[in-house]
């Protein structure tokens, strides 16, 4: 079974960070195809090592992302 998550990747210093809110998980790279793959690694690892309880309760929440325009002065 395949399931889908958000990743939100964002540049840091040198390298790029990933993050999956569904799951609370992050990871990070030195390109953004790395920092993507490294997520994907993160999460199959904590879907196969935590237990369902834990899976469950991470997943509880709605996640929306959006953009939002603010006026700058």
């Amino acid at each position: 079974m395949k399931r889908q998550f958000t990743a939100i990747i964002e540049s840091e210093g040198d390298g790029h960070v990933a993050l999956c809110p569904e799951l609370d998980i992050s990871s990070q790279g030195s390109t953004v195809s790395e920092a993507r793959a490294n997520l994907r690694e993160a999460i199959e690892l904590f879907l196969e090592t935590a237990s369902q309880t834990e899976i469950d309760r991470r997943l509880a929440g709605e996640v929306y992302v959006t953009q939002i325009e603010v006026g700058v002065a």
